[in-house]
């Protein structure tokens, strides 16, 4: 049985996978919070080791780790990571891949390791994709992936934008079998910041129990997305705090109604791309959100949405493939 260690290393989360290459079946599993930026600042405060090595030993003991728990022999297994490993907070930094990119993988920019996990058994070090202003790492991972498992047919004479919701969204145009150009937008971020750090904390509560299928949650979050056609987001913004104020929706709500604003605006820009075909990539926080937002602002109709269950298999398809286009 032919296995490799799949590595997502992002800033705030870690996740180890022994997968099988030919199916994609995880044999064992390891998840952690030793996210990229954790480690580098306990890199920081120790500066015995080099950073490299730092982070090496935290991979090789999750390794082992989870070697122990499953009772499966990691040894003389290859290991390809991608995500924020490749930052300049990273294990090592390596220049992003440039565009136009194939979604092949074989123009990926990566680093090599021999013998990092015994013998034949490399560590892959897979950096980002960048244009002119903008970067990402892990997202063409997924793309890659997405389009292994079949789950979009591409057309060569048709414009695809692959969205990737988070922190840091995504819009990842495609034709043919290159990725011309790609955008990131902030809205996660921006939810965290404005809903934690403004004037606008006083008007919001995050309460993890109440959820989008909640009849008031749901439909402060559609006028959020309606709303934000009427105005610049600088403006609509504010409107949370009057929205709250004037008693249109209780604290708990309004924070819905704030992610409305934010994904409508992210998604707004998509309404005039009628002839484009839409697919939307959330996993299962987001997916509905995204879903009931591209329903409101009636987005193309050649929209697709990946079930957000295939968002992490997209990525270890994605690696494995870039781990193939290596080996050729």
């Amino acid at each position: 049985m032919k296995t490799i260690l799949c590595c997502d290393w992002g800033t705030t989360s870690f996740r180890l996978r022994l997968v099988d290459t030919d199916t994609y079946a995880i044999h064992a599993e390891y998840l952690s919070s030793m996210g990229v930026a954790s480690t580098f600042r306990e890199w920081k405060e120790q500066s015995k080791i080099s950073r490299f090595d730092f982070y090496s030993e935290r991979l090789k003991s999750s390794i082992r780790e989870l070697a122990a728990k499953s009772g499966i022999n990691t040894d003389h297994v290859p290991v390809i990571v991608s995500g924020m490993a490749s930052s300049s907070i990273g294990m090592e930094e390596i220049p992003y891949a440039e565009l136009p990119f194939n979604i092949n993988g074989d123009q990926a920019s990566i680093r090599v390791f021999e013998e990092y996990n015994g013998s034949e058994a490399p560590l892959i070090i897979v950096s980002g994709v960048r244009s002119n202003v903008d970067v990402m790492r892990g997202e063409e991972a997924q793309l890659i992936g997405l389009i292994q498992l079949n789950q979009v047919k591409l057309q060569d004479d048709k414009e695809y934008v692959f969205i990737f919701p988070g922190t840091h969204s995504k819009h990842i145009s495609v034709k043919g079998d290159v990725v011309p150009d790609f955008k990131t937008f902030m809205t996660g971020e921006l939810f965290n910041i404005v809903s934690e750090h403004s004037i606008l904390k006083d008007s919001v509560v995050l309460d993890s129990s109440v959820k989008l299928n909640d009849p008031v949650a749901k439909e402060a979050f559609i006028f959020g997305v309606e709303s934000s056609a009427k105005s610049s987001i600088l403006h609509t913004l504010f409107t949370v705090r009057t929205a709250q104020l004037f008693g249109k929706f209780d604290k708990k709500y309004n924070s819905f109604y704030l992610s409305g604003l934010l994904i409508g605006d992210e998604l707004r820009q998509l309404q005039s791309a009628a002839k484009q075909n839409l697919v939307i990539c959330s996993g299962k926080h987001l997916y509905e959100h995204y879903k009931i937002a591209s329903d409101t602002l009636n987005l193309s109709p050649n929209t697709v949405f990946i079930q957000a269950e295939l968002i992490d298999k997209a990525t270890i398809a994605g690696q494995i493939q870039l781990f193939k286009a290596f080996k050729k």
